[in-house]
């Protein structure tokens, strides 16, 4: 772990796996009238992950919610329906949708700011509470940016005793457009798309294409003596570290591949394209060597019609050019094979100074695989050979071609039936 002076990184360690990638399709970019989403998400957070769908009304709006990882913020009256993709142990998600047709993936990414290891938010937590509390994407990003000024973000990101502290940047979106929101600190930085395609790896990336940003932005960057004041504000440039880690400069390179692989298929970019992108390994964005693995997978389709149901493909099961499966509408019960096992107040995030102790999060039916992984996934078949694939892509060639609507539970019990 590094303790740097001004211009280094804090709490990193070269041997830290960092490959998160988030991507978005808005017409005319996408082949249909519809937003399309997608994320892939590393280990570098914890062991196994969790989701489920919940929604709520709370009689006593601006009361302390205990349901952050470390810290409390104060209740909303009412929470929206959400599906998420998280690490088991904390309370936050790595990427995940509302009942609204709002998607949000974070990226870990560092800055010329210090990190803060003191327990705050994390990215993820504000991941879920925007989810929760937004009925669109501009919505999302005033909820998490209103949070990030009362609140601060800080905190180890991974169940384990080293602290491993980072930013966040937020790829948002909704039916209608996409924001990018980068943060550092308390600050921000955010690029609205209206149109075309557009991703975000482990860096910075929103130039001097800002639509909105933290009042005292460029203030700050000028007392610092990061800006001069007189060319032209450039966000990533200005705040992103002068010496960059070693996988931080691997993020460039699966940035610009990304953008390739959009790029590539602008106009005729739909789900089946964009799970393409996230199996691609030749650029490090499927990720399945080096003793990593990409640990979940995202795609959704959000129609432009708002009659149309949004769907939601998930999977937290390990290279997704294996897996890719779930069909989802809001509103869906939760399925029992998708919940991961919660330990409430026993559970060593709550109780034992950084993680003392562990306890075991595999769902019960991953008992027997080499992988723990809980929930809104399927389970490992590594090594089970062809056949056991071919069920898996037929099963999801299906799930493409469906009408849309809530398919989900009977997705679930139909994948659990291909790897019993």
């Amino acid at each position: 772990v590094l303790r740097p002076a001004s211009g280094t990184m804090a709490s990193w360690s070269s041997d830290t796996p960092c490959s998160c990638d988030c991507f978005v399709s808005v017409p005319p970019a996408s082949a249909i009238p519809a937003v399309i989403f997608a994320k892939n998400s590393e280990p570098t957070a914890g062991r196994g992950a969790g989701g489920g769908v919940c929604t709520g009304r709370h009689s006593c709006p601006g009361s302390r919610s205990r349901w952050c990882t470390y810290s409390e913020v104060e209740q909303v009256s009412r929470t929206h329906a959400v599906i998420l993709s998280r690490p088991s142990w904390l309370w936050g998600a790595e990427m995940g949708a509302n009942e609204h047709g709002v998607c949000i993936g974070n990226e870990a990414v560092w800055t010329k700011e210090p990190v803060g290891e003191g327990e705050a938010l994390l990215g993820m937590d504000l991941l879920r509470l925007a989810l929760e509390r937004s009925s669109s994407a501009l919505e999302a990003l005033r909820v998490i940016t209103d949070l990030l000024a009362r609140y601060g973000q800080g905190g180890s990101c991974r169940e384990d005793p080293t602290p491993f502290c980072y930013h966040n940047t937020f790829l948002l979106a909704d039916r209608t457009e996409a924001w990018v929101l980068e943060t550092a600190g308390r600050l921000w930085a955010a690029q609205r798309i209206q149109e075309g395609a557009r991703n975000i790896s482990n860096q910075l990336s929103v130039g001097t294409d800002i639509s909105a940003e933290h009042a005292d932005l460029r203030t700050h960057a000028l007392a610092q003596d990061w800006w001069d004041g007189q060319s032209t504000f450039d966000f990533a440039q200005v705040f992103s570290l002068t010496q960059q880690p070693v996988r931080m400069e691997a993020a460039k390179a699966r940035f610009r591949a990304g953008q390739q692989l959009l790029q590539q298929q602008q106009g005729g970019i739909t789900a089946e394209v964009m799970m393409g992108i996230l199996r691609n390994k030749e650029s490090g964005i499927c990720m399945d060597s080096g003793g990593f693995r990409t640990t979940a997978s995202m795609v959704s389709i959000l129609p432009r019609d708002p009659t149309q149901p949004c769907v939601h493909f998930l999977t937290a099961t390990p290279d997704p050019s294996s897996v890719q499966t779930f069909h989802l509408r809001a509103g869906a019960a939760q399925a029992p094979q998708v919940l991961s096992p919660t330990f409430g107040a026993r559970d060593p995030v709550r109780t034992q100074p950084r993680f003392q102790t562990q306890v075991d999060r595999r769902h019960t039916s991953t008992s027997g695989t080499s992988l723990s992984l809980g929930p809104i996934s399927t389970f490992s078949w590594q090594d089970r050979g062809q056949q056991l694939r071919q069920k898996q892509r037929d099963l999801e060639q299906e799930g493409l071609e469906a009408e849309l609507g809530g398919l989900f539970q009977a997705f679930v019990e139909r994948e659990s039936q291909v790897y019993a």
